[in-house]
């Protein structure tokens, strides 16, 4: 005996009741309703206040919590930019600001600029449309244009790592300098005497300006006390892997007899370097000396571990978001620069086995 067809449902979901079925219900206008959902029942009458109760009841209506925080002119919504999600250190200052946000009733809301400055931009706008009420920026900082959209638009903005031209705004940071200054003279102590700071392409982005100011400054400094001590900086793209073993076959040349060290701007350019000397075939420590920026979870365990620089990225997160909610608040001061200092973590790749003379390949 055949199975009797199975029509297809024809049933759907009921749509959200709104607050003009509420008042439709209840006989009543949308202000009424308005008032009675903002607790000003005290302005209606027992009878209309209860009609109203039993409608939300009866619709099962729920206010949006949105719609009326911007009726209010209050989205409770922060917008934050990063210029590389990919970056361990934009991961983790998005974490201690997601968690200030929330302990202050935020939201977050993240725009990722893939290290592309022309969307600086259309990051501001795109945040805006969604009436953020203020902005954390850790940008490229290239684009005027930018900061020029975010100073329109009348909102409180703080700047993480990466200054903007031209912009009046509080500014959590590393102390760039400070940490160079650890990280070379970590180096030098253990009997590097060439040295070389390898970063991201350098022009118009304030951190890497910093750092690089600050690694030419050390070797100025210390050359006069260090006999034969050299430093050059060398800037590494993604797609182009073979000039920067290149620059490490030049620099074990330059070494001579010499002990080579490195500073690497970053966790993605020490994963750079890391690769490079996979390829040309060397030890860490031994063949050339390691000091990274940002100490993320895999450094203790490559190679004999990476020596690295540890940034406060919790800590700066958490500042950034408590300066933009303390302006929301009304703080009306001057803007505000607060740099935190690195912590030196010494591992094995900064740890020479011996005083080798070194050969190139």
């Amino acid at each position: 005996m055949p199975l009797p067809k199975t029509q297809p449902s024809t049933s759907r979901s009921p749509a959200r009741a709104t607050i003009a079925d509420v008042a439709r219900e209840a006989g009543v206008s949308k202000a009424t309703v308005s008032r009675f959902l903002n607790h000003r029942e005290t302005l209606l009458t027992p009878d209309i206040a209860a009609r109203v109760e039993v409608a939300v009841a009866a619709l099962a209506y729920s206010p949006s919590p949105m719609a009326r925080a911007l009726k209010r002119g209050r989205s409770r919504l922060i917008g934050l930019v990063v210029a590389d999600v990919t970056n361990p250190f934009s991961v983790a200052v998005l974490r201690g600001a997601e968690k200030a946000c929330q302990q202050a009733g935020y939201l977050l809301m993240l725009f990722n600029l893939g290290n592309d400055s022309q969307r600086e931009c259309e990051a501001i706008q795109a945040l805006a449309a969604y009436q953020v009420e203020g902005f954390i920026l850790n940008t490229l900082g290239r684009d005027a244009g930018a900061a020029a959209d975010a100073a329109r638009l009348g909102k409180p903005v703080v700047l993480v790592d990466r200054r903007h031209h031209n912009m009046q705004a509080d500014f959590v940071s590393l102390d760039n300098a400070g940490a160079v200054q650890l990280g070379a003279r970590h180096l030098v102590d253990a009997g590097y005497r060439e040295l070389l700071f390898v970063s991201e392409p350098i022009r118009n982005v304030s951190s890497r300006m910093e750092r690089d100011a600050a690694f030419r400054s050390f070797i100025g400094d210390a050359a006069p006390e260090l006999p034969g001590l050299q430093g050059r900086t060398f800037e590494s793209t993604e797609d182009n892997g073979d000039a920067l073993d290149n620059a490490l076959r030049d620099q074990r040349q330059r070494a001579g007899g010499r002990l080579a060290g490195l500073i690497s701007s970053n966790a993605v350019v020490t994963l750079r370097v890391v690769a490079s000397l996979a390829r040309l075939g060397w030890q860490l420590g031994t063949d050339l000396g390691l000091v990274g920026f940002d100490d993320t979870e895999w450094s203790p365990f490559i190679g004999p571990g990476l020596t690295t620089i540890a940034q406060p990225t919790d800590e700066l997160g958490r500042l950034a978001a408590n300066c933009l909610m303390e302006r929301l608040q009304g703080l009306d001061l001057p803007p505000r620069q607060i740099l935190l200092s690195g912590r030196l973590l010494p591992r094995g790749s900064s740890v020479p086995a011996s005083p080798a003379i070194f050969s190139a390949t």
